[in-house]
Formats: C-alpha cells, sequence, structure tokens
C-alpha cells in the first residue's frame, strides 16, 4: 500500500467525509470555487484598465533642443590635432 494507491485515497477521504461530514466538504468547495473565481476576476480587472504613463520630468536641465539646433553640431567633424 503505497502513497498513490487507490485504497490510500479512500481510506483517507472516508476519514474526511466522518469528520467533517458531507454538507461541510461540500462548502469548503464552494468557498474554494468562489475564491477561484473572485480571483480570476481580479486579474481580468487588472489587464482591462490603461496603464498609466509615468510622470514628466520639466525644468531648464531636462528641455528638448528644436530639431534645428539639435541636427547642427556646432563642433568640427575633424579635431585632430594636426600641428606636430
Amino acid at each position: 500500500m503505497g502513497f498513490g494507491s487507490l485504497w490510500h485515497w479512500i481510506i483517507v477521504l472516508l476519514v474526511v467525509l466522518v469528520l467533517f461530514g458531507r454538507g461541510r466538504v461540500s462548502e469548503i468547495m464552494g468557498d474554494f470555487g468562489k475564491g477561484i473565481k473572485s480571483f480570476k476576476k481580479g486579474l481580468n480587472e487588472e489587464e482591462d484598465k490603461p496603464a498609466t504613463p509615468s510622470p514628466r520630468i520639466e525644468g531648464p536641465a531636462h528641455e528638448a533642443k528644436p530639431a534645428s539646433e539639435a541636427a547642427v553640431d556646432p563642433k568640427p567633424a575633424d579635431t585632430r590635432d594636426t600641428t606636430r
């Protein structure tokens, strides 16, 4: 008689039914099912909510340059020292 044998589970089931009674076991299973449904509903509600954008940081250090200024580089492309 091992852990997974059929007789083992029948005896365990009978002991549970004797200790708790048939009505109490069905009540526990009903509450368990309601809990699972509530959990799934909560997960679906989280997926339905739109994602909130993160707050934007604004200030003088974080100002974006206009596209015309950003494209122009004030330094020359060749910065090698040619004087030896």
